[in-house]
Parts: structure tokens; sequence; C-alpha cells
């Protein structure tokens, strides 16, 4: 046993001798900070989706090759063997978009310790001051009969849309989403997208649905609302400006004619959630939610 252990510690020694420190460390961290910085690039749009599936992709094909599925293996191959060219079409607007910011970002202002530290209670009371500020905006907006759109992010990041309007990064009053959708405001006209808690963008471009099924009688104001719930598990209400209905979209769905305290409690179910079962809870609470409308 001695014997042994004195081999142990002498290839322990040996392993230890024969590391240059200063390069391995260096290249370990240049490696660290590249993964970091994909990280950050992803986890800001929808290409987090993206990279879910691939990597469910790529426990497929492991999967073929272990169980010898050869015809599936093949068919896998074939793909992976072009993986390259697949990944720069796929993230082709991320990987741009971080060229971009790489060449307009000052080395001096890099940071690598970019880590939020607040706690999921605080992120609720923020959540809570949000959905109660924009009910008594939306009352206020239906009043006097001026329209709106607000996004609310959830899971899926809205980082390309937030890029087609102008960031503000303002906790929410009534007063400054009033202010954004008066009808003369240079920012009325787009979507302004709650992030965190904050009124984080205003006058934001969304993506159109092209569901035939959605009523004539929605403009393109809802139609925009129910295109952004398509392409993202957001939430979305939108104030008509001819007759003042309030709707919510979500999923793909719009259910209309929202009174505020329906509005408020299908925003609460929606982003007041445990964050440990936000896929899950989360998502069932907001359809149910509508499930619940439909039937009366």
């Amino acid at each position: 046993m001695a014997e042994w252990l004195s081999e142990v510690w002498e290839d322990v020694i040996a392993f230890l001798r024969s590391i240059d420190w200063f390069r391995d460390t260096l290249d370990v961290a240049l490696v660290a900070l590249v993964i970091y910085g994909i990280i950050r690039l992803v986890r800001d749009s929808r290409a987090e989706q993206l990279l879910k599936g691939i990597l469910i992709f790529a426990l497929a094909f492991l999967s073929a090759s272990l169980l010898n599925l050869k015809t599936m293996y093949y068919l896998l191959k074939a793909v992976f063997d072009y993986s390259l060219l697949v990944l720069i079409i796929i993230f082709q607007p991320e990987i741009r978009r971080a060229l971009e910011q790489l060449a307009h970002t000052r080395f001096s202002s890099l940071s690598l310790l970019g880590i939020g530290y607040d706690e999921a209670e605080q992120e609720s009371k923020r959540w809570q001051k949000s959905i109660s500020a924009v009910c008594s905006a939306v009352e206020l907006l239906r009043e006097q009969r001026m329209g709106a759109l607000i996004v609310f992010e959830r899971n899926t990041k809205l980082g390309e849309i937030i890029d087609s309007g102008t960031i503000i990064n303002a906790e929410p009053t009534p007063e400054l989403i009033c202010n954004i959708f008066f009808n003369k405001a240079p920012l009325h006209d787009g979507a302004m997208i709650m992030r965190n808690g904050y009124v984080y963008a205003a006058g934001c471009i969304l993506p159109l649905s092209d569901n035939q099924q959605i009523s004539r009688e929605l403009g393109t104001r809802h139609r925009a609302g129910v295109g952004m719930s398509e392409n993202s598990d957001a939430l979305v209400v939108i104030v008509s400006e001819e007759t003042g209905v309030v709707s919510l979209a979500i999923g793909g769905e719009i259910k209309r004619n929202f009174t505020i305290e329906a509005l408020r409690v299908a925003l609460e179910n929606g982003m007041l959630w445990d964050r440990s079962h936000r896929d899950k809870d989360g998502e069932h609470k907001a359809r149910n939610l509508f499930r619940r409308w439909k039937s009366r």
C-alpha cells in the first residue's frame, strides 16, 4: 500500500512539473472568456432557443451512434458534416451583432464579472410595481382612446426587437408609460418592452402575424402583438386606439375585452411564478387563464 501511494504521489508531482503554468493558465482563461462571450451573446436573443434545439439534435446523433442505428446515423452525420456552415447561417444575426459590438468596444470598458446578484424576491417586487404601473397606465390610455402595445419579456430574450427601438431602462410609472404612448410623442407608434421589471425600450418594431384566422376588425397593432407572441413566450398587452378595448396575446392567441383587474391577474399569473418552475408553471397559469375566459 505504501509503495502504491508513493507511486501515485510521484505521478502527481511529475504531472504538476510538466505543466507550463503561465501558458496553460492563459490558454484556459482565454477559452473561458470566449465561452462567456458566446453565452452572453446567445442569452440576449432568440438564439438561446435555437441552441437548445441544436443540443437535442447532438444528443440524437450520439444516441444513434451508440445504438448502432445506421440509417439515422447516416442522415444525422450528413448534417453534421456541414455543421459549421449551418451554424453560420443560423446564427448570422448574432455573429454580425457580436462583430459590430466588438468593433465599437473599448478594451478599458470590458467587464469580465458582469454577474447580477438580484434575488428572486427583489425581482418579484419590481414586477409587482411594474404590473401595477402598467395597469394604471392602461386604464388612463383606454379612457383617452390612445393605443398602446406593451411587451413583457419572459424566457425568450428580445435583443433583436429592442435594437429596433430606443433604450429607456427606467422605473415604470403610469405617467412615463402614458407619455410614451401619447399620440404626438415620437415613440408612440412602436412597442414598449418591459424587461426585469423596468421600461427597457420603446418605439420597437414587432413582427406581424400571418395568421389568417385573426379577425379583420383587428389592425396592425393587434397583428404585431400576436406576431410577437408567436415568435416568443412574451405576454403582449394591446390597447385599441379606436375602441379602447384591452387585449392580451400569448402563444399566438389573443383574448379581448379585459377589465383592468382581469389584466392585472393575467400579468401576475404570467410574470410572478416561482422562478425555479417558470417554464412550466408560468405557461400553464397563463394558458389556464385563457381557457377560463374562453369558457365564459
